[in-house]
């Protein structure tokens, strides 16, 4: 019996490479969030620029893969960052960050980029918007969980902050990756 092509994409040397380029994604994350991080004080959260990385996965390859490089990436920085107990909470919130902004900028059904999927300002605009508050609210809540409402509070402006480095940076590097490879896009996650 012949394989259907997603049969064939699911195995052998395509979806080697997707594994690859997942594993290389949550590194990238993972750095990104490790490398530059400035202390919030009152909730001993941290800004950093993880969300670099997120938006640029989501943006050229996708919800799922931006949802697990995302997630992952940015709690294995906090498990080897001394955060270990955000580490669950940073997972949902930059796996959900990334799955939303995926949605946002989804690869058209056929594999290839549809006109829908490329950035916009309207599009970039709404992405930093659902980022900020996905991310920023489940922080929010787990923060007034953890150590007060008037302290988790603090981190806000952070968030927002952290959110527009990662629109404005994530997403120029991204277009950069599609104008040079456009291929990249086609038949991934």
């Amino acid at each position: 019996m012949e394989k259907t092509k997603a049969q064939q994409q699911a195995s052998g040397p395509a979806a080697a490479q997707k594994v690859a380029t997942l594993a290389i994604l949550i590194a990238v994350t993972a750095l990104f969030t490790y490398v530059v991080r400035i202390p919030i004080a009152p909730t001993r959260g941290y800004i950093n620029f993880g969300d670099v990385a997120i938006f640029f996965s989501a943006i050229l390859f996708g919800p799922f893969t931006a949802f697990i490089s995302g997630g992952l990436g940015t709690a294995l920085a906090d498990l080897i960052s001394g955060y270990a107990q955000w580490a669950p909470f940073s997972f949902l919130a930059h796996g959900l960050q990334g799955l939303f902004i995926g949605l946002i900028f989804k690869v058209g059904r056929d594999g290839n980029a549809s006109a829908a999927g490329l950035p916009s300002v309207a599009r970039l605009l709404i992405a930093f918007v659902v980022a900020t508050l996905t991310m920023g609210g489940i922080y929010f809540l787990v923060g007034g969980v953890m150590v007060g409402f008037p302290a988790a509070a603090t981190e806000i402006p952070g968030n927002i902050l952290q959110n527009l480095v990662g629109v404005l940076v994530g997403s120029p590097l991204a277009l950069a990756v599609m104008k040079a490879y456009p291929p990249v896009r086609r038949s991934f996650w």
